[in-house]
């Protein structure tokens, strides 16, 4: 696949649980409810899908209402082959019925925290490997291993399978790094919405959002817009979203979007342990806020 169809705005969906079940009805529902909002792509199985705590069968289901409910009219990208086992992603490749997904994200190995060489050795080795084009996640607030700007761009001149870079660092310097001496082709999304207007001002391709989930319209604006270089249209929207970002990760993601599908009727805020639903307290002030924006 080209590159340029993974540009834009890719939304990071959650997974709705109802009773400790997978509520796959509530899923149908939100995916065609982020395609009218005119999002790009959609992203299965990432962490806002919280599929550390689904099972091989639940993460299949997931997967197969993502195809049949699309059906083909945006892209999937799949963010559940992750880790910090090279050779286990490897093996996953070949047992994981990809059809119907046109990327792979996978995260940075966490926990074991390698060293550069290791990250880089380790996306060579998934990029030798897999049977899609992958987009490196660099998520250090959760891996406790940031991918320097260095290494990022000697994957990206080294492995052609590595498409793009999904970047939650948060670190603008470094963004500007890959941004300025990246091959021409290679993809900078933005990962944490706060900061993507910022990082598209710097020259990124994009946002994979959370935000998007339950503002899928106006997160696609901001973005189309500051992709065609209208930053006065881009901050204003940029604007009227500010207030919710406090609210949706005060007790961490996906808890705070889960709480505001539930408050738009798209699902119930529901999580699986360890995680918690969104608190009494917090779900109020999410509510009030979301109600000033509209």
């Amino acid at each position: 696949m080209s590159s340029n169809q993974l540009k834009g705005t890719g939304v990071a969906l959650v997974t709705p649980f109802k009773h400790g079940v997978v509520d796959l009805d509530a899923l149908k529902r939100i995916i065609h409810f982020v395609m009218e909002g005119g999002i790009d792509y959609l992203v299965c199985l990432g962490t806002t899908g919280e599929s550390a705590t689904l099972t091989r069968a639940e993460s299949r289901s997931v997967l197969d209402t993502f195809v049949t409910t699309s059906a083909g009219h945006v892209p999937i990208v799949l963010g559940a082959l992750g880790g910090n086992d090279t050779a286990g992603i490897i093996r996953q490749f070949s047992e994981f019925d990809l059809s119907g997904v046109s990327a792979l994200l996978s995260s940075s190995p966490a926990y074991n925290k390698p060293s550069q060489e290791g990250i880089f050795e380790h996306y060579r080795a998934l990029a030798d490997q897999s049977p899609l084009p992958i987009i490196i996640y660099n998520v250090p607030a959760r891996t406790c291993s940031n991918i320097s700007a260095d290494t990022t761009l000697r994957i990206a001149e080294e492995c052609d399978q590595i498409i793009g870079i999904k970047d939650a660092a948060g670190d603008m310097m470094q963004a500007a790094m890959v941004i300025k001496n990246k091959p021409e082709d290679f993809l900078i999304l933005s990962g944490d919405d706060p900061t993507a207007l910022s990082m598209m001002a710097l020259g990124a391709d994009g946002v994979i959002s959370v935000i998007a989930n339950a503002f899928p319209a106006r997160l696609s604006q901001m973005v189309e817009a500051s992709l065609a270089g209208d930053f006065d249209r881009a901050v204003q929207l940029h604007f009227a979203l500010l207030d919710i970002h406090y609210w949706l990760y005060a007790e961490g993601n996906p808890t705070g979007i889960k709480g505001a599908m539930e408050i738009l009727g798209l699902c119930g805020r529901e999580m699986r342990l360890p995680l918690m639903p969104l608190s009494t307290e917090r779900y109020e002030g999410l509510k009030l806020a979301m109600d000033y924006v509209g």
